[in-house]
């Protein structure tokens, strides 16, 4: 089958070379023609132009857009004039919701179908296969089933699960047509959400597991500093690398997170590659304010976000005005390097 793919970054590239591997023909363009003339030479078809690659694509014509949430809008503002009705637009980036449905009903006006389409999988995706949430009308989705069982990881990725019997679809292959516009997002936003409180708690408690020493360390005594009451009960330095490898194995917290973090403790045991600053592109914020919405609690994928705005500094004022306050009713003054140790 033929698809068109703009957009060929970490993800969108690797999806072009699944594609390619299970013997679909694609069309590709990015601003970046590097990375076109690599993806040709592995047997893709690359577009100078978005009119090049418009003109390329057979009718009724599939345009897979794998761009960052905040370029969407203004790439199918550039290729949707040139497509024709019939034709299908699908967004595979961490768009907004309610963005799906503005857009869907802008381009059913003139006929051209638009399917949003959470994709999962990172830079893996392209080895292990794309976990896809897809969202829109039931014709198009299943014009483009073929594509979708390429991406997806297939039956074998996961043993069967006890208990649901006969009822087998394609969720066991790894896609999955979740409703109507914006449904796919919706779970993928759901998903992200998940991931952020996820990562915090393997962060958090590897964190706890790190400071088991504190028993070891000198420790200021002055008024200043909350005492270490029983240091005795601190005298543990764990090789965090061994224990994540331990978990990985017949542990109940086993994951494939537990694993890249078993990877990066392996490689760099005090990760001190990474600065500790953690972005947030935006589902997990969208995945709070459903909650508000829904009058639903989620205290853990609240609270993760939440870290993640105080590891870029944010809470820097917060943290200051504490300060301030302490000093003005107790005289009480910071201590150097804003640490009690």
């Amino acid at each position: 089958m033929q698809i068109g793919m703009i957009g060929l970054g970490r993800m969108g590239g690797g999806m072009v070379r699944r594609l390619l591997e299970k013997g679909h023909q694609c069309i590709v363009f990015d601003v970046n023609r590097d990375a076109v003339k690599a993806l040709e030479r592995e047997g893709a078809s690359g577009a100078l132009s978005i009119a090049d690659f418009v003109t390329q694509l057979h009718k009724p014509r599939a345009v897979w857009l794998m761009v960052p949430a905040a370029m969407t809008d203004s790439m199918i503002g550039k290729v949707g004039p040139l497509l024709d009705g019939e034709d299908i637009i699908i967004d595979g980036g961490n768009s907004y919701y309610h963005d799906d449905i503005r857009r869907a009903l802008l381009l059913q006006e003139r006929g051209i179908h638009y399917l949003d389409v959470g994709t999962s999988g990172g830079v893996w995706g392209a080895k292990r296969g794309y976990c896809l949430m897809i969202g829109g009308e039931k014709n198009a989705v299943e014009r483009l089933d073929a594509i979708f069982d390429a991406l997806a990881p297939g039956i074998d990725a996961a043993p069967e699960t006890p208990g649901r019997g006969k009822k087998h679809g394609t969720a066991e292959k790894g896609y999955l047509h979740c409703g109507p516009t914006g449904a796919g997002h919706f779970v993928k936003m759901i998903h992200n959400g998940i991931e952020y409180g996820i990562m915090a708690a393997y962060a958090e408690g590897l964190n706890i597991l790190h400071g088991a020493d504190a028993g070891r360390r000198d420790r200021k005594a002055d008024a200043e500093t909350a005492p270490l009451r029983h240091p005795e009960y601190y005298q543990y330095e764990f090789d965090l690398a061994d224990i994540t490898e331990l978990w990985r194995r017949g542990s109940v917290i086993a994951s494939w997170l537990l694993d890249l973090s078993a990877t990066a403790l392996a490689d760099d045991p005090d990760l001190s590659a990474f600065h500790g600053r953690v972005s947030d592109s935006g589902e997990g914020r969208w995945t709070v304010i459903a909650s508000v919405e829904e009058g639903v609690p989620a205290h853990a994928l609240s609270a993760a976000l939440y870290e993640r705005f105080s590891s870029r500094g944010e809470a820097d004022f917060a943290d200051r005005l504490l300060s301030a306050m302490r000093y003005g009713f107790g005289g009480h003054r910071e201590k150097e390097g804003g640490s009690n140790q």
